[in-house]
This record gives structure tokens, sequence and C-alpha cells, in this order.
């Protein structure tokens, strides 16, 4: 009789308790799988966010100071010229030497809503004509950009504010300041290339990479320790 029961059972298959119990089990063990994909996936979205900002970072730092290493003084032209705004800076090519010389800018301006450290270039420059008005240009797109202009920028990284200081005199001091203003009295294009330019740079908060980051140039032929 109990083998006719069991056999019975068998026959029927699973009872409908017992199919809700497996479809609940089977919900929660796929509920817990989600929730860890989902996190693994946010984990690697926000490692991939960090990497990428810190080479863009990175990658635009050097750049700061590839520039300036190829800064170039010309007779009555202006070389390295901070505004308030932009930090023009007259380069020779590092590529080829002879594709003439470019004019580099650097600035700050808000791009979408969000604070953006930007570098703009001009294309290769042959005459002096030519050397003014990119000098020009490099200041007008960095307060009121025309839409050529933002073709040739590059986005660096976010940013909430920067400073830049020279170093002259045995001393810092901001370009703009009165301590700064003795040396810098004179025309950018007869003021003399200080011995170190600072940078100081306050990212952007709510991205991967936060807080202020200070970076030096010397001047390769000044030497010493500086």
């Amino acid at each position: 009789m109990l083998g006719d029961r069991s056999a019975a059972r068998q026959a029927h298959g699973f009872t409908l308790i017992e199919l809700l119990v497996a479809i609940g089990l089977l919900a929660l063990m796929a509920a817990l799988s989600w929730r860890g994909l989902d996190g693994m996936t946010r984990s690697q979205g926000q490692m991939r966010q960090y990497s990428d900002e810190v080479y863009a970072l990175q990658a635009g730092l050097a750049q700061w100071g590839a520039d300036l290493d190829a800064l170039t003084v010309q007779p009555n032209t202006a070389s390295l010229d901070w505004d308030g705004r932009a930090l023009r800076i007259l380069r020779r090519s590092s590529a080829d030497p002879g594709a003439g010389l470019s004019v580099v800018a650097w600035s700050r301006r808000s791009v979408e809503g969000q604070g953006q450290w930007l570098r703009w270039q001009s294309p290769p420059l042959q005459t002096r004509g030519e050397l003014q008005l990119a000098w020009q240009k490099a200041a007008q797109w960095a307060q009121s950009p025309m839409e050529d202009d933002r073709q040739r920028e590059v986005r660096i990284a976010a940013l909430d504010q920067w400073q830049i200081f020279y170093y002259r005199g045995d001393a810092w001091s901001n370009p703009l300041s009165s301590a700064g203003t003795t040396a810098d009295a004179k025309p950018a294009a007869e003021a003399p290339t200080p011995d170190a330019v600072r940078l100081v740079l306050t990212l952007a908060s709510g991205q991967a990479l936060t807080g202020s980051i200070t970076r030096d140039w010397l001047r390769p032929t000044l030497g010493g320790g500086k």
C-alpha cells in the first residue's frame, strides 16, 4: 500500500507548493546575481572613467610642458603672455623645424555648462603678419571663440579654476599682481621670459579626479635648483 502511494506521487510529479518554492528560490538567486553583475558593471564603468580622466590629464600636462619647452623668442614679437584668461605661447614645431612657428593658447572656459581646461593651436605660420594675426586670434578664442576656432581646440579636463605664476627675481608672483608687474611693465614683446612658470589647477568636483594639482616648468637654459 505504501509502495503504491510513493509510485503515485512520483507519477504526478511536484506539488504546487514545491513548484512555488522552487520558483521563489530561482527568483531570489536571479535577483542576487543581477545585483552582483550590476555592481561589477558600475565598478568597471567607474574604473574606466577614472582611467580616461587620468590619462587625459597626464597627456594635457605633458603637452603643457612640451609647449613651454618649445617656446621660441623672436625679435619685436611676444612669445609668452598671460592676460588672466589665457596663456599664449609662441612655439616652434617639434616634429619639423622647417614647418614654421605656431601660436598655442591655454584657457579655461565653460563648455556645455561645465568649466573645461582647453588648448588651442594655430596652423603653421610663415610670415610676421600671420603670426600677429594668430596671436590676436588666440586671445579672442579664449574669450569668445568663433566656430572655426572651436574646431582647433582640445578639451583636457573639467576645471573649476586655474592660476599662473611667474618666477622672476628669486620669487614667485602673479604676473597680474602689483608684485609681478614690475618685470611685466614692458610690452609683452619686450618682457623677458620668466625663469619658471607655475600652473595650479583646481579640478572640478564630481569627477573621478578632484582637488588641486601644481605643475612647475623650469626654463631649460636656466639650470640650477630654483
